[in-house]
Parts: structure tokens; sequence; C-alpha cells
């Protein structure tokens, strides 16, 4: 078998597919069923009916029938439906859980009085407590970023599970062993993570508790090591940034990391990282279950990019947009004080503008925000050069931020992918520099542009308030959810509460900015740009 990034990782639409495809189809994988909304388009936006494919026929929804919304939700509830140890060990047996804060006193080395509990204490989820995923009923289908399943807009509920503490776990704390692992490239909040599951997991009574080292790679490498975690060895590691179990991309084969898990004797494993690194855990989890391995596989997203399916955001996101006002004050300065001045700033996001546009909104200094989801031309009497001409002859100066990912249909395309099996994208702000230097030559006006590269610098520093709160209740949801007996899921937040996930519903390709959403309005309000087409 073949690598993490090549052998399971799915074939994530981009979001030219995804925006501008000539059948306009979405389609996303999900296990042995695929979901693609045939579409027309509603003032640029793509909506219609829905085809279920089953991999044996494509039955689309009739709307006609009085009965689609029920069927649609029974299929949705379905789809949702989080795997469970129980789905393959049918004789496994609940026990009171070793969880409840209510009980102050530490838990017992020995449980020689069974396991601590507390009927009286409302800290509990019930297992069919569930969050609503969508909150607005869109009238119309050209509402701003409307989400429609049918013509009419009709209000369909879609609930998904809430995550927390159960007051049953299938798992005794005293015999297992945890393992993390962090995968992909570094993102603010590693730390935090990987602290609070060590934390909670200890909380439960979990004695044996490791780190795999370097990612996926840490499976099979005999060099490497697997790390003990403790408390006390993680207690500081949220002041800096990075991880302390280090990351890598790509990795060995399915079969060998599972291999690797049963003879280390691991019951849980935690995964943190995005869509690739996902997938794999999801791959891990069915191969787990195909062996028979008691074993709970639970991931948390970490995409710096907030390009994760169904959450409201990722943790380093928020870390990340505020370290951006930095570079983009930076260029501000420069820009202003020079004489016709035009400061460039290019931050992350390969396949979405999220970073971008909200370190725009934030700053309040951008003039032109670029994205990849938003097709652009830099010359001719609408492009971006053109109005970077007017804003030098109305301003003096303007300032450009724009997401890595933009604009690589105007690049001479690279064929070298990373280890993920990433294209590896061409330098936008680097052409638009050189391509801005050139164009004002030809103009015979001089201008001073200044071009900024914040991106390790963002991605490599400490999480900020809001980002280590949310790593905090992502650790700990993974470590309830895992000894809840679920494995195959994700952890997230979505509309403000924090839910399970099955992991290919969040995989199927990533999550992209609407360019019909408020916010990309609310953004283009801000810079008062045109559209450069």
């Amino acid at each position: 078998m073949g690598s993490i990034s090549h052998a399971i990782l799915p074939k994530l639409a981009s979001h030219h597919q995804l925006l501008h495809s000539s059948s306009n189809v979405l389609s996303g994988f999900n296990g042995d069923k695929c979901f693609s909304l045939s579409s027309r388009k509603h003032s640029g936006r793509i909506f219609a009916s829905l085809d279920v494919k089953d991999g044996r026929k494509n039955t689309a929804i009739d709307f006609n029938d009085p009965d689609w919304k029920l069927k649609y939700q029974a299929d949705f509830e379905k789809r949702f439906n989080l795997p469970h140890i129980t789905d393959v060990f049918v004789d496994a047996l609940p026990i009171p859980s070793t969880f409840c804060l209510k009980m102050r006193t530490p838990v017992s080395d020995v449980f020689a009085g069974g396991y601590p509990s507390d009927e009286e204490w409302h800290g509990y989820i019930n297992n069919n407590d569930r969050v609503l995923l969508k909150v607005i009923n869109y009238s119309s289908p050209t509402s701003a970023g409307a989400e429609c399943i049918d013509p009419n807009c009709t209000w369909v509920e879609q609930w998904v599970h809430r995550a927390g503490p159960r007051e049953k776990i299938y798992f005794k704390p005293e015999e297992v062993k945890a393992a993390i692992v962090t995968c992909g490239g570094l993102c603010p909040g590693l730390n935090d993570v990987i602290r609070q599951i060590v934390i909670t997991l200890e909380i439960y009574g979990v004695k044996k508790i490791v780190g795999i080292p370097f990612g996926y790679r840490g499976f099979s490498d005999k060099e490497l090591t697997e790390m003990p975690l403790s408390r006390k060895v993680v207690q500081n590691i949220h002041l800096s940034g990075g991880s302390l179990l280090g990351v890598s991309r790509g990795g060995p084969g399915i079969d060998e990391i599972v291999d690797s898990l049963q003879e280390r004797g691991i019951d849980m494993l935690f995964v943190l990282g995005g869509n690739g690194t996902h997938a794999g855990a999801n791959a891990i989890h069915n191969e787990c279950r195909k062996r028979r391995l008691k074993v709970a596989v639970v991931g948390v997203p970490k995409t710096i990019d907030n390009d994760i399916l169904l959450m409201d955001k990722t943790f380093g996101f928020d870390t990340a947009v505020e370290e951006a006002q930095r570079a983009i004050n930076s260029a501000y300065i420069e820009a202003h004080s020079a004489y016709h001045g035009v400061g460039i700033v290019k931050l992350m996001g390969r396949s979405s503008g999220f970073i971008a546009m909200h370190a725009a909104l934030a700053s309040g200094q951008i003039d032109v925000c670029l994205v990849p989801e938003v097709p652009f031309q830099l010359h001719g009497p609408h492009g971006v050069l053109r109005h970077i001409k007017y804003l030098i002859d109305t301003k003096g100066s303007a300032v450009v931020c724009v997401a890595e990912g933009a604009g690589q249909n105007l690049l001479q395309k690279t064929n070298a992918t990373d280890a993920s099996g990433n294209i590896v994208l061409s330098d936008i702000g680097v052409y638009i520099q050189q391509e801005m230097k050139k164009y004002f030559k030809e103009l015979s006006v001089p201008v001073d542009v200044k071009y900024i590269d914040p991106t390790y610098m963002i991605r490599a520093c400490r999480a900020n308030a809001s980002d280590g709160i949310l790593c905090t209740v992502l650790g700990q949801n993974a470590v309830h959810g895992a000894f809840a007996g679920y494995s195959g899921i994700t952890v997230g937040i979505c509309n403000t509460h924090y839910v399970y996930l099955p992991i290919p519903e969040v995989i199927s390709y990533p999550r992209l900015l609407d360019p019909n959403s408020r916010m990309w309005h609310r953004c283009l309000t801000s810079t008062g740009q045109p559209d450069f087409i």
C-alpha cells in the first residue's frame, strides 16, 4: 500500500472545480456514498436539486414527493451517525465514567471500590443531545450566501451530535494506552491541544500516554521513539509555538501504521491535522475495524486556513488573523511613508481566502484583497494594476493583501508536489510585485513597491487567548469522545456549540469562501475595490 498522502487522501476539489466548473457540479467523498449538487446559478451562487449517489444508482430527490423532506432528514441522520465501538464489539459493556468534576478527589490508582460516580451530577452529555447544523432560514435562493436544498429554499432541520463527557464509558482507564500524533505543517495552538488531551486523559485515570514523533512517519521510522507524556511534561508547552511532538507530511502505508498500533498496544489515537491527515485517520479507523481492534481514533481539525467543512472555525485561525495585522501594518507604513508607495502582503490560504479576508476586515488598511475563490485580472482596463494606478493618483499609495493560492491561473504551473501530495504553488506575491514594477515603468510613473511574506512567522507563534480557549475545549472533547466509544470522528465547533462529526463528512473537499456571502460583501465594502474582470 502506498503512503498516507497517496493511498487514502481523497482528491479534494479545487476552488476552480467547485466555483467555475462547466458542469456546475459540487461533489464530495463520503465513504461508499457521494453527494453532488447538480445546480444552476442564482446571482453568482450555485443552488438546486440534490442527487444522492450510492455507487449503484443516482437517485435525485423528487421534490414532488410530499415526504421528500423526511427522507432527506433520515438520510442526513444516517450519514452523520457516529461510528461506535459497539458496531464491531456488540457485547462491549459500558461502565460508569471516571470523569466527574463534582467529586474533587483524585482518581484512585487501584479502583478498589469501583469507579467513582455521582448520578446527581448534571455535567454529562446525553447521547441523544443534538446541535442544529444550519441556523439561518433563507427565504430565497437569491439571499446573500443562501444554502438551499430545493428551489423554494425549504427549511430542513439538520442535527449533529453534541460533544462532551458521557455518563458511561467503554474503556477502563487503568488499561488504556493513548497516543497523540501531529501531522502536516505547524499551526498556532498545537501544543495547547496536546496539553489538554494529556491533562484530560489523566483526569479519567489514564497512566500510559505517549506522543508519536514527527507525524505518521513516527509509526514506521525505527529511529523515532515514542515520547512518554504526563501533566508534568506538558504543563508549560502551550507557552510556546510549534509542536512538542514535531510534524511532518506524508508517511507510511495504512497497514504499517495499524501494525504499529497493535505492537505498541495503543487503545486510543488522537490525530491532529487537516483534510489529508483526517483522511489518514479515517483509513486507520476502518482498518482497525477490519481487524477487529478495539481502538478509538479521534481527530482534531488543524488547519490555519480555516478550510474544514461544517465548522465555525478551526484552531490557529484567530491567531493567524491577529498576527497578519503586524505585516499589514508594516506594509501600510512603508507604503504611506514612500512617494507612490505600494505595500503587498501575501498570507496563507491555498484554496480558501479566509485569512486574507478577515485580516483585511480587521486591519482597515487594505485597498485590494485577492483570494483564490474570486478570479481576477492584473492587466486590462478592469485589472488590479489599473486600480492601483487609480489609488496612486488619488491617495498617493496603496496596500494589497493576497492569499497564496490566489491568481494561480496567471502563473506558470508547477508539476511539483509536497510529501502530502499538495501541488507546490507559484509565488503570486512576487509575480504581482514584478508585474507592478513593469507596469508603472512603462507608464514612466515612479513607484516604491514593498513585498512582505510573513507566512512562517504567523504559523510558528503561540496561540492567542481566543484560540487557546478553542484548543482547550477541542482537546477535552476529543478525550470525551474516545472514552464514550466513538471512533472515526472529529471534534469541532458548530454554531458556537461543540460537536462530533464523522470524518468522511468533513473531508469531502475544502471549505471555501463564498463570493456571495455577507462577509465577502463586507470586505469589499471595507476595501472599496471593484471587480477585477
